[in-house]
């Protein structure tokens, strides 16, 4: 059986999409069509851009975001998934590519996703780092420790076994490193704007749900694994609610790949820019087969 994978941010790069925009005239009306939706040429970013200007959060996920769903159009009767999922942001790429929402209702909800990201991280300085060597439960008792005591930090990206990524205050990332460094771990700072699926995104969750209740979802054309739990879903109301959660709750990548082999896949195609995900599967399960999805 075969999954999809949509990556999320971090896997933008330089020229990301003008491959697809050069070769096929329906992926160059979908490209268009966001620049007039967007409000600006993202596309000038992504093509030509630096790797701050794609650093933006307003910038980033509509354009990972973009860069995947036009690829899954440009596969054509090729992309014919048994199960879908998403890193993240890659849950809306997962949902649109699988039919769950229209192209156009997507985007929009991205750029309100990225906006109202965008604020949180202005309101609240903060940050996130990678926790490497250590199991999960020693990370979640030291964030559980240092949040009692005042400062906030969570556990956010369950990504792989012995890497799991914390989100929190600065003073919280700081302290919950310093003492996961004692236990004999590593702790990797990450170059992001803000404390990501973290109680400080209450506000854009609460912007986005608007976005979300206003937004027309279909069932999709195979299950959709979504972050919040890991579990498939085909009930449009449902992923609404859980579409709703994500932004407050951690992403439950491993479990999510545990689920999908379980549930059948023994194949995993990421659709998108980069290959972190299907390294990610590898490291989850070394047997599988994880590629990318080709332009040809």
């Amino acid at each position: 059986m075969k999954s999809y994978v949509f990556p999320g941010q971090g896997a933008q790069f330089v020229g990301m999409g003008k491959d697809l925009y050069e070769k096929n005239a329906q992926c160059r009306d979908m490209f268009e069509r966001a620049n007039d939706i967007i409000g600006f040429r993202i596309t000038d970013l992504m093509f030509a851009g630096t790797p701050e200007d794609l650093k933006q959060t307003k910038v980033t996920q509509p354009a990972v975001f973009l860069h995947s769903v036009i690829l899954a159009k440009f596969m054509g009767e090729d992309f014919k998934p048994d199960m879908v999922g998403g890193h993240s942001l890659g849950e809306f790429s997962a949902l649109v590519a699988a039919g769950a929402m229209d192209f156009e209702d997507g985007l929009r909800l991205v750029i309100a996703r990225a906006n109202a990201m965008q604020k949180c991280c202005e309101l609240h300085p903060s940050t996130m780092a990678a926790i490497v060597k250590l199991d999960d439960k020693t990370v979640e008792d030291v964030c559980a420790e240092i949040t009692a005591a005042g400062d906030v930090v969570v556990a956010a990206n369950y990504n792989t076994p012995g890497q799991l990524v914390i989100s929190g205050t600065m003073e919280g990332v700081a302290k919950a490193s310093d003492k996961l460094k004692e236990l004999k771990g590593r702790a990797i700072p990450l170059a992001v704007g803000g404390a990501f699926h973290s109680p400080l995104m209450e506000p854009a969750r609460v912007e986005l749900a608007a976005a979300i209740d206003k937004t027309v979802f279909h069932k999709p054309i195979c299950p959709c694994y979504q972050n919040v739990n890991a579990l498939p879903q085909t009930d449009a109301e449902e992923i609404k609610q859980n579409l709703i959660k994500q932004l407050t709750s951690p992403v439950r990548w491993t479990a999510t790949v545990q689920n999908m082999i379980k549930d059948g896949a023994t194949e995993f195609i990421e659709v998108g820019p980069g290959t972190a995900l299907q390294g990610m599967v590898k490291r989850i399960s070394p047997d599988v087969d994880a590629h990318s999805a080709v332009v040809e």
